[in-house]
Protein backbone atom coordinates (compact mmCIF):
# COMPACT_ATOMS: atom_id res chain seq x y z
CA UNK A 1 0.00 0.00 0.00
CA UNK A 2 1.39 3.50 -0.72
CA UNK A 3 2.56 5.77 2.26
CA UNK A 4 0.34 8.29 3.62
CA UNK A 5 2.87 11.14 3.85
CA UNK A 6 0.98 14.07 3.82
CA UNK A 7 -2.79 15.43 4.46
CA UNK A 8 -4.55 18.69 3.70
CA UNK A 9 -8.25 18.93 5.00
CA UNK A 10 -10.16 21.35 5.48
CA UNK A 11 -13.26 20.25 8.42
CA UNK A 12 -16.12 23.04 9.57
CA UNK A 13 -14.47 25.11 12.80
CA UNK A 14 -11.34 24.34 11.56
CA UNK A 15 -8.73 26.98 13.32
CA UNK A 16 -5.31 25.88 12.68
CA UNK A 17 -3.17 22.82 11.21
CA UNK A 18 0.04 21.82 12.22
CA UNK A 19 2.45 19.72 10.93
CA UNK A 20 5.00 17.97 12.99
CA UNK A 21 7.92 15.31 11.71
CA UNK A 22 5.29 12.83 11.80
CA UNK A 23 1.68 13.76 12.88
CA UNK A 24 -0.62 16.23 10.94
CA UNK A 25 -2.88 18.00 14.05
CA UNK A 26 -5.98 19.92 13.04
CA UNK A 27 -7.31 22.19 15.42
CA UNK A 28 -10.93 22.27 15.84
CA UNK A 29 -12.43 24.94 17.85
CA UNK A 30 -11.89 25.44 21.31
CA UNK A 31 -12.38 21.61 22.00
CA UNK A 32 -10.81 19.27 19.57
CA UNK A 33 -7.77 18.06 18.12
CA UNK A 34 -7.65 15.83 15.46
CA UNK A 35 -4.30 13.76 15.06
CA UNK A 36 -3.47 11.90 11.80
CA UNK A 37 -0.13 9.60 12.63
CA UNK A 38 0.66 10.05 9.08
CA UNK A 39 3.48 7.31 7.74
CA UNK A 40 6.27 10.05 7.87
CA UNK A 41 9.50 8.57 9.57
CA UNK A 42 11.90 10.89 11.35
CA UNK A 43 15.02 10.40 12.75
CA UNK A 44 17.47 12.82 14.07
CA UNK A 45 15.13 14.97 13.72
CA UNK A 46 14.69 14.81 10.60
CA UNK A 47 11.87 13.73 7.57
CA UNK A 48 12.90 10.99 6.01
CA UNK A 49 12.48 11.51 2.09
CA UNK A 50 10.24 7.92 2.14
CA UNK A 51 7.29 7.37 4.11
CA UNK A 52 6.96 3.55 5.78
CA UNK A 53 3.30 2.15 4.66
CA UNK A 54 1.18 1.04 8.11
CA UNK A 55 3.50 2.49 9.63
CA UNK A 56 0.99 5.36 10.65
CA UNK A 57 -1.58 2.72 11.88
CA UNK A 58 0.97 0.94 13.88
CA UNK A 59 1.78 4.08 16.32
CA UNK A 60 -1.69 5.19 16.34
CA UNK A 61 -3.06 1.70 17.36
CA UNK A 62 0.08 1.25 20.18
CA UNK A 63 -0.75 4.85 21.48
CA UNK A 64 -4.78 4.46 21.58
CA UNK A 65 -3.96 1.17 23.61
CA UNK A 66 -1.60 2.47 26.10
CA UNK A 67 -3.56 5.08 26.58
CA UNK A 68 -6.59 3.36 28.20
CA UNK A 69 -4.06 1.16 30.26
CA UNK A 70 -2.91 4.37 31.48
CA UNK A 71 -6.22 6.26 32.52
CA UNK A 72 -6.68 5.57 36.10
CA UNK A 73 -3.11 7.14 36.75
CA UNK A 74 -3.65 10.65 34.77
CA UNK A 75 -6.20 12.09 32.66
CA UNK A 76 -5.62 11.71 28.82
CA UNK A 77 -6.32 13.98 25.34
CA UNK A 78 -7.96 10.90 24.00
CA UNK A 79 -11.97 11.05 23.15
CA UNK A 80 -11.88 8.24 20.36
CA UNK A 81 -9.47 6.47 17.78
CA UNK A 82 -11.67 7.37 15.33
CA UNK A 83 -9.82 5.46 12.41
CA UNK A 84 -6.75 3.26 11.67
CA UNK A 85 -4.08 6.22 11.40
CA UNK A 86 -6.73 8.96 13.71
CA UNK A 87 -7.24 9.79 17.49
CA UNK A 88 -9.36 12.70 18.15
CA UNK A 89 -8.91 14.05 22.08
CA UNK A 90 -8.93 17.44 23.86
CA UNK A 91 -7.63 20.60 22.80
CA UNK A 92 -4.73 21.22 26.07
CA UNK A 93 -2.28 23.93 26.60
CA UNK A 94 0.79 22.15 25.97
CA UNK A 95 3.53 22.30 28.70
CA UNK A 96 7.21 23.75 26.45
CA UNK A 97 8.90 20.82 27.69
CA UNK A 98 9.38 16.69 26.77
CA UNK A 99 9.67 14.65 30.10
CA UNK A 100 12.12 11.45 29.34
CA UNK A 101 12.67 8.93 31.58
CA UNK A 102 15.56 6.31 31.40
CA UNK A 103 15.80 3.28 33.31
CA UNK A 104 19.33 2.22 31.16
CA UNK A 105 22.25 4.06 30.14
CA UNK A 106 21.71 3.41 26.37
CA UNK A 107 21.04 5.54 23.42
CA UNK A 108 21.40 9.42 23.63
CA UNK A 109 22.78 9.00 27.32
CA UNK A 110 25.10 6.77 26.50
CA UNK A 111 26.83 8.46 23.94
CA UNK A 112 27.03 11.38 26.05
CA UNK A 113 28.49 9.24 28.88
CA UNK A 114 31.15 7.76 26.75
CA UNK A 115 32.21 11.29 25.60
CA UNK A 116 33.44 11.35 29.15
CA UNK A 117 29.95 13.50 30.41
CA UNK A 118 28.65 12.71 33.62
CA UNK A 119 25.82 14.78 34.46
CA UNK A 120 23.00 14.66 32.19
CA UNK A 121 20.11 17.22 32.58
CA UNK A 122 21.33 18.27 35.68
CA UNK A 123 21.36 14.53 37.21
CA UNK A 124 24.59 12.87 38.14
CA UNK A 125 25.82 9.32 36.51
CA UNK A 126 27.45 6.97 38.16
CA UNK A 127 30.93 6.27 37.38
CA UNK A 128 31.83 2.71 35.97
CA UNK A 129 28.62 1.93 33.98
CA UNK A 130 28.86 0.26 30.65
CA UNK A 131 26.43 0.46 27.60
CA UNK A 132 22.62 -0.73 28.52
CA UNK A 133 23.31 -1.10 32.04
CA UNK A 134 20.42 -0.58 34.43
CA UNK A 135 20.63 2.73 36.32
CA UNK A 136 20.03 2.08 39.93
CA UNK A 137 16.95 4.53 39.59
CA UNK A 138 15.41 5.75 36.60
CA UNK A 139 16.38 8.81 35.94
CA UNK A 140 14.22 11.73 34.46
CA UNK A 141 16.59 13.98 31.58
CA UNK A 142 13.87 16.63 30.07
CA UNK A 143 14.73 18.34 26.40
CA UNK A 144 13.21 21.56 25.35
CA UNK A 145 9.57 20.90 23.12
CA UNK A 146 11.25 23.12 20.14
CA UNK A 147 9.05 24.01 17.42
CA UNK A 148 11.66 23.61 14.74
CA UNK A 149 14.89 21.76 14.74
CA UNK A 150 16.80 20.02 17.65
CA UNK A 151 15.18 19.74 21.16
CA UNK A 152 17.62 20.80 23.61
CA UNK A 153 18.58 18.80 27.02
CA UNK A 154 17.52 20.85 30.00
CA UNK A 155 17.62 20.67 33.75
CA UNK A 156 14.98 20.76 36.15
CA UNK A 157 16.06 23.61 37.91
CA UNK A 158 17.09 25.50 34.02
CA UNK A 159 13.19 24.65 33.57
CA UNK A 160 12.10 26.48 36.51
CA UNK A 161 14.26 29.47 36.60
CA UNK A 162 13.42 30.29 33.08
CA UNK A 163 9.56 30.07 33.98
CA UNK A 164 8.98 27.52 31.39
CA UNK A 165 6.93 25.36 33.60
CA UNK A 166 6.37 26.23 37.51
CA UNK A 167 7.91 24.43 40.39
CA UNK A 168 4.47 22.70 41.39
CA UNK A 169 3.62 21.70 38.29
CA UNK A 170 6.83 20.45 37.22
CA UNK A 171 6.96 18.47 40.05
CA UNK A 172 3.62 17.03 38.96
CA UNK A 173 5.02 16.07 36.19
CA UNK A 174 7.81 13.96 37.35
CA UNK A 175 5.40 12.26 39.49
CA UNK A 176 2.82 11.27 36.56
CA UNK A 177 6.32 10.14 34.74
CA UNK A 178 7.48 7.94 36.86
CA UNK A 179 4.09 6.50 37.59
CA UNK A 180 3.50 6.21 33.85
CA UNK A 181 7.00 4.44 33.39
CA UNK A 182 6.12 2.27 36.14
CA UNK A 183 3.44 1.19 34.43
CA UNK A 184 5.09 0.52 31.06
CA UNK A 185 7.66 -1.69 32.63
CA UNK A 186 5.34 -3.47 34.39
CA UNK A 187 3.26 -4.38 31.03
CA UNK A 188 6.05 -4.53 28.63
CA UNK A 189 7.42 -7.36 31.61
CA UNK A 190 4.23 -9.40 30.53
CA UNK A 191 5.56 -9.57 27.20
CA UNK A 192 9.09 -10.45 28.18
CA UNK A 193 10.44 -7.34 27.40
CA UNK A 194 12.23 -4.24 28.95
CA UNK A 195 11.02 -0.63 28.35
CA UNK A 196 14.47 0.95 28.33
CA UNK A 197 13.36 4.40 28.11
CA UNK A 198 10.59 6.85 26.76
CA UNK A 199 8.91 10.10 26.61
CA UNK A 200 5.72 11.99 27.47
CA UNK A 201 4.02 14.86 26.62
CA UNK A 202 1.53 17.04 29.17
CA UNK A 203 -0.38 19.40 28.78
CA UNK A 204 -3.04 21.80 30.54
CA UNK A 205 -7.12 22.16 30.27
CA UNK A 206 -9.58 23.66 32.60
CA UNK A 207 -6.39 23.94 35.01
CA UNK A 208 -5.66 20.16 35.08
CA UNK A 209 -2.36 18.32 33.90
CA UNK A 210 -3.58 15.96 30.80
CA UNK A 211 -0.88 13.51 29.43
CA UNK A 212 -1.24 14.35 25.50
CA UNK A 213 0.26 12.49 22.45
CA UNK A 214 1.57 9.30 21.73
CA UNK A 215 2.67 7.43 24.44
CA UNK A 216 4.85 3.44 24.71
CA UNK A 217 5.15 3.86 21.04
CA UNK A 218 8.44 2.54 18.89
CA UNK A 219 8.89 5.87 17.94
CA UNK A 220 8.97 7.45 21.72
CA UNK A 221 10.09 4.81 23.46
CA UNK A 222 12.82 1.88 23.65
CA UNK A 223 12.36 -1.71 24.31
CA UNK A 224 15.12 -4.69 24.89
CA UNK A 225 13.92 -8.28 25.13
CA UNK A 226 14.00 -9.51 28.69
CA UNK A 227 15.58 -12.80 27.77
CA UNK A 228 19.06 -12.61 26.78
CA UNK A 229 19.58 -9.49 28.54
CA UNK A 230 22.05 -10.11 31.47
CA UNK A 231 24.12 -12.59 29.46
CA UNK A 232 24.48 -10.05 26.25
CA UNK A 233 25.09 -7.65 29.24
CA UNK A 234 28.23 -9.42 30.46
CA UNK A 235 29.31 -10.58 27.27
CA UNK A 236 29.48 -6.46 26.54
CA UNK A 237 26.98 -8.03 23.39
CA UNK A 238 24.31 -5.77 21.78
CA UNK A 239 20.91 -5.66 23.34
CA UNK A 240 18.30 -7.35 21.02
CA UNK A 241 15.72 -4.98 20.46
CA UNK A 242 12.32 -3.22 19.77
CA UNK A 243 12.78 0.42 18.72
CA UNK A 244 13.43 2.91 16.19
CA UNK A 245 17.00 2.45 16.73
CA UNK A 246 17.63 0.08 14.02
CA UNK A 247 16.30 3.21 11.37
CA UNK A 248 19.09 5.01 13.58
CA UNK A 249 21.97 2.71 13.25
CA UNK A 250 20.62 2.11 9.45
CA UNK A 251 21.35 5.90 8.94
CA UNK A 252 24.55 5.75 11.21
CA UNK A 253 26.21 3.27 9.10
CA UNK A 254 25.17 5.08 5.62
CA UNK A 255 27.12 8.03 7.19
CA UNK A 256 23.83 10.07 8.59
CA UNK A 257 23.46 11.65 11.81
CA UNK A 258 21.14 14.83 11.08
CA UNK A 259 24.58 16.86 11.01
CA UNK A 260 24.98 19.48 7.75
CA UNK A 261 25.96 18.43 4.27
CA UNK A 262 25.46 14.58 5.41
CA UNK A 263 23.56 12.88 2.97
CA UNK A 264 20.42 10.57 3.58
CA UNK A 265 21.27 6.93 1.97
CA UNK A 266 19.18 5.28 -0.85
CA UNK A 267 15.36 4.58 0.63
CA UNK A 268 15.16 1.69 -1.77
CA UNK A 269 11.59 -0.17 -2.03
CA UNK A 270 13.42 -3.33 -0.04
CA UNK A 271 14.38 -0.86 2.76
CA UNK A 272 11.28 0.84 3.21
CA UNK A 273 9.55 -2.58 2.96
CA UNK A 274 12.22 -3.90 5.88
CA UNK A 275 10.63 -1.03 7.96
CA UNK A 276 7.56 -1.78 7.59
CA UNK A 277 7.75 -5.43 8.79
CA UNK A 278 10.15 -4.15 11.69
CA UNK A 279 6.94 -1.94 12.81
CA UNK A 280 4.55 -4.70 12.56
CA UNK A 281 7.02 -6.82 14.83
CA UNK A 282 6.72 -4.22 16.99
CA UNK A 283 3.35 -3.76 17.27
CA UNK A 284 2.85 -7.62 17.96
CA UNK A 285 5.34 -8.15 20.71
CA UNK A 286 4.19 -4.83 22.34
CA UNK A 287 0.85 -5.32 22.53
CA UNK A 288 0.58 -9.13 22.06
CA UNK A 289 -1.88 -9.30 19.43
CA UNK A 290 -1.34 -9.82 15.43
CA UNK A 291 -1.22 -6.33 13.64
CA UNK A 292 -4.35 -6.41 11.30
CA UNK A 293 -3.16 -3.94 7.97
CA UNK A 294 -5.73 -1.85 6.88
CA UNK A 295 -6.30 -1.94 3.25
CA UNK A 296 -7.96 0.73 1.85
CA UNK A 297 -8.11 2.06 -1.90
CA UNK A 298 -8.45 5.36 -0.90
CA UNK A 299 -6.91 6.15 2.46
CA UNK A 300 -7.39 9.79 2.37
CA UNK A 301 -10.79 9.69 1.46
CA UNK A 302 -11.97 7.21 4.79
CA UNK A 303 -9.59 9.15 6.95
CA UNK A 304 -11.46 12.18 6.08
CA UNK A 305 -14.84 10.56 6.07
CA UNK A 306 -14.18 9.00 9.92
CA UNK A 307 -13.24 12.57 11.12
CA UNK A 308 -16.12 14.14 9.77
CA UNK A 309 -18.43 11.40 11.14
CA UNK A 310 -16.98 12.18 14.54
CA UNK A 311 -17.55 16.22 14.18
CA UNK A 312 -20.87 15.68 12.91
CA UNK A 313 -21.54 13.48 16.14
CA UNK A 314 -20.31 16.06 18.39
CA UNK A 315 -20.77 19.51 16.80
CA UNK A 316 -22.76 22.04 19.36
Amino acid sequence: MKAIVSTDFQFPGQVSKYTGKVRDVYSIGDDYLVMVATDRISAFDVVLPEGIPYKGQVLNQIASKFLDATSDIIPNWKLEAVDPMVTIGLRCEPFKVEMVIRGYLTGHAWREYKAGKRTLCGVALPEGMVENQKFPEPIITPTTKADEGHDEDISKEEIISRGIVSREDYEQLEAYTRALYARGCEMAAGKGLILVDTKYEFGKRDGKIILMDEIHTPDSSRYFYSEGYEERLKAGQRQKQLSKEFVREWLMAGGFQGLEGQKVPEMTPEVVNGITDRYVELYEHIVGEKFERSECADVLGRIEANIASFLNRNSK
